[in-house]
């Protein structure tokens, strides 16, 4: 994949594409908190004989530190400027965990540029989902996170959301370059903004949920479930695999994203 940047106010943003001549579409993979794009490299192999794929390094995060005044609204700007420069209409969006929130936004304000969404791991945008228990939590987790020492905080995020040893390292090894501040800023900037910015939305376009059935991170499987019920999208669940269920279950993973892109050309016909 050819790695490429565009400059922003705040700071420059760092992606990876990989453009197929006559793709059947265009995937836009968006990582998690305190993560880069290369959680999704157990993807880029299946998709890209057909596809033409899209990772990219989310403000704040990866090589795209240092940046300033991080929001989703400006994630999704620098989304936009991205994909303005590569010439590209319509994509779909795949967003792992927090990389749900950017991509959800993306949809609400670029809905005519989103064939579809697939929300790996991740929880949905609306006030009536969060009690007000869930705020509160969301507010304080990155000052419980600061009594931990650092290398106990890397190792308890990364076993938290792995159910495999290989997913285990990789977090690891993504957590690794981080210092405690730079993991905790993370978390609270991200998680602050979550609050700010969270507003009810309505999809016109197909959407798609993914968890993994052993997720324990917070409240996230209780969340797709009602999530699922509020909105009748389909909720699937990915065996064997918590949180990094792109990493537990790739195969899985995998071919859930192509039937459901495939699902949705086929519908567009």
């Amino acid at each position: 994949m050819e790695h490429k940047s565009i400059k922003r106010e705040n700071g420059t943003i760092h992606y990876w594409i990989h453009k197929k001549e006559g793709a059947q579409a265009t995937i836009v993979f968006t990582h998690g908190l305190c993560a880069d794009h290369t959680i999704f490299e157990k993807q880029i192999p299946y998709f890209l004989k057909n596809y033409t794929l899209l990772l990219w390094d989310v403000p704040m995060h990866g090589s795209s530190r240092p940046y300033f005044d991080f929001s989703y609204r400006e994630s999704v700007e620098c989304l936009d400027q991205i994909l303005q420069k590569e010439k590209i209409d319509q994509v779909f969006l795949v967003g792992m965990s927090m990389g749900g929130y950017p991509s959800q936004h993306f949809a609400l304000i670029y809905p005519e540029k989103t064939k579809g969404l697939i929300g790996l791991d991740t929880t949905p945008l609306g006030s009536n989902y969060y009690s007000r228990f869930d705020e509160w939590w969301l507010k304080h987790a990155a000052s419980i996170a600061k009594y931990f020492p650092s290398s106990l905080l890397r190792k308890s995020i990364a076993w938290s959301v792995s159910n495999t040893k290989e997913a285990y390292v990789k977090m690891r090894s993504i957590l690794e370059p981080l210092s405690k501040a730079e993991i905790t800023e993370q978390m609270q900037i991200a998680y602050s903004c979550f609050i700010l910015e969270n507003k009810d939305v309505q999809f016109s376009f197909p959407v798609l949920l993914l968890v993994g059935e052993k997720d324990r991170t917070g409240k996230v499987l209780s969340y797709n479930k009602a999530w699922a019920k509020r909105t009748k999208y389909p909720l699937h669940f990915i065996e064997n695999a918590r949180h990094f269920a792109n990493y537990d279950a790739p195969d899985q993973v995998n071919q859930e994203i192509e039937a459901f892109i495939q699902r949705t050309l086929s519908e567009k016909r």
